[in-house]
Parts: structure tokens; sequence; C-alpha cells
């Protein structure tokens, strides 16, 4: 993956030459890993960390594990977009937003290619932006989480299929408590999948 990285870094480092932008790359285990787990964007934590899922994120992250019976070590965890989309509120504060059209533009491609060299046994996608990218503009997280669907992955001449398993991201649940026992029980699906072989 340090070829990829290198690569991801040379295409960036012409886009934004007037702003400090930090690419977070994926990690983990980047040879068929059990699961890709794909979040959207990194956070603040993120960024400063340089690492995927830590801070907030790497909690929720904990919780994930813990219920599927996994190490972070046994994934490869990445974002769709791998730099912070933020936007300054009226007070001056840098916050966190949803990628931008022009970002997940640039960075789709990226991803796509990744997931062909990582090659996962199963994808999982927290929220609506990575089911998009994989899935299409239309896919929605209320319609198909916790049950399996299939996505056709292309980046230039290669192209394979890969299971995907969608699930809420984590940070709806603060927002919809109504959320928490539908992402457990998709978690305990996704759980006795992995148990099934799946």
């Amino acid at each position: 993956m340090e070829q990829f990285n290198h690569k991801l870094a040379q295409f960036f480092s012409h886009l934004w030459p007037a702003e400090e932008k930090v690419l977070v790359f994926g990690e983990g285990r980047s040879e068929h890993p059990a699961i890709m787990l794909i979040g959207e964007a990194p956070g603040e934590q993120e960024t400063l960390q340089r690492r995927p899922f830590v801070g907030k994120a790497g909690k929720n992250l904990d919780g994930f594990l813990e219920v599927v019976g996994l190490q972070r070590g046994e994934l490869y965890i990445t974002n769709v977009v791998k730099i912070r989309p933020t936007r300054t509120s009226a007070k001056g504060r840098l916050s966190n937003r949803p990628p931008n059209r022009e970002e997940l533009a640039l960075f789709t491609p990226f991803l796509m290619e990744e997931i062909l060299r990582v090659q996962p046994r199963l994808i999982v996608t927290l929220g609506n932006t990575p089911l998009r990218a994989l899935m299409g503009a239309k896919a929605v997280i209320g319609g198909v989480h916790g049950r399996m669907q299939t996505a056709i992955v292309t980046h230039e001449k290669q192209s394979a299929d890969f299971s995907i398993f969608p699930l809420y991201h984590p940070a709806s649940i603060i927002y919809n408590r109504a959320l928490q026992e539908v992402y457990q029980a998709d978690l305990l699906a996704l759980k006795a999948l992995l148990e099934a072989g799946g």
C-alpha cells in the first residue's frame, strides 16, 4: 500500500498548494482482510493523528469490534475522502461537514483502486457516503442496512464484484436514538455472517 499512498500524496499535493491539507491514509491488514471498513472522511482527531477512526470514531470502532469479535489489526480501515472536509462556524471555529461533490469526485477513483488492491473478503460501509460511492447516488442506507449487497468495483481496466454489508454510521445513533436497536441488530447479523464464513 506504500506505493498507492505515495501516488495519492503526489496527486493531491498539487491540488491545494495554498493550504495545508492532511491526507489520512487507510491502515490495517492490506491483503485480503476479513473486513474492509469504509467511513465518510476523517475528522479533527484523525487529521491530527494521521490515522483513520481515532478519537470519537475510534470509540465507535472499538464497540463495533467488540460486538463482531474482531481485532483492529484484522481489518483494513479507510474513508472515501482522505482529507477532513471543514466549514467555519459563526464563532470562527473549524467543524466537520459532509464531503462535497468535488471532493467525492476527486477521491472516489482512489477508493476504487484501494479496494482492488486490498481485495477484502467483505466491505462494511458506514452511512450513505461510502454506500453511494460503491452502489450509486440513489442508494439509501435506510433501505439496505444490515443486508448483503453486491457492488462492481472498477478502476482503469480492472473490475471485480465485492460483497458489501451496509451499516448506519455510528454517529447517526447519537442524533437518532431510535437507530440504536437497529444498529445493534445489524452488528449481530454481521457477526453471524462472519462466524458462518460469509
